[in-house]
């Protein structure tokens, strides 16, 4: 899960696993596997580092077979 900000300020928690396509024009736009389009102040390289940690975060938590 990883923390993005609206528009109107307000933070939300959307799962990483659910974008599909993160885009610049200028606001930054999610587009989700389920469809639904989210627009945030971060920018693209923000959610995808957000992402990215976000990954990391649960290979962490896989304990080595």
């Amino acid at each position: 899960m990883i923390t993005v900000t609206r528009l109107n300020g307000k933070q939300f928690v959307i799962n990483a696993d659910l974008i599909k396509v993160v885009e610049e024009n200028p606001d930054t736009t999610l587009r989700l596997t389920t469809g639904d389009t989210l627009i945030v102040k971060e920018s693209m390289r923000q959610v995808v580092e957000l992402s990215i940690e976000y990954g990391r975060s649960l290979r962490k938590l896989v304990p080595p077979s």
